[in-house]
């Protein structure tokens, strides 16, 4: 089975998440980076949208779950986006990457960021 791999990169979600009481109070910018992998052979040859992801889609359904029910951890957030990009059915697994650039750190930085993988069961 092929896999090909398509991504969404720079995804951009205002929410509330974190562990401190100005984080929830206020938000802050995340962005994320999802890479899904299917075998696109069949959507090629027919070019049938219903063959693939609907990145459209999976864009907005990616910004709905960071921007929904704050919780304290990226990581948990990532979990969360994860699980939207297996619930497509033609992806086999994902790729997520959330940025949170403005986490409260005390020292100069560029970017914070938790990378996970997940497959389907």
């Amino acid at each position: 089975m092929a896999e090909d791999e398509l991504t969404l990169t720079g995804l951009r979600a205002t929410a509330h998440h974190g562990v401190f009481a100005h984080e929830r109070a206020n938000g802050q910018e995340f962005v994320i980076d999802v890479s899904v992998w299917l075998d696109a052979r069949a959507a090629a040859a027919s070019d049938d949208l219903a063959r693939t992801v609907n990145y459209g889609v999976l864009a907005e359904e990616v910004v709905a779950a960071v921007e929904s029910d704050p919780v304290d951890l990226i990581e948990t957030v990532a979990e969360r986006i994860a699980g939207v990009a297996l619930a497509h059915p033609a992806v086999l697994r994902t790729r997520v990457t959330l940025h949170k650039p403005s986490a409260p750190i005390a020292v100069p930085f560029a970017d914070v960021s938790i990378t996970i993988e997940r497959t389907r069961e």
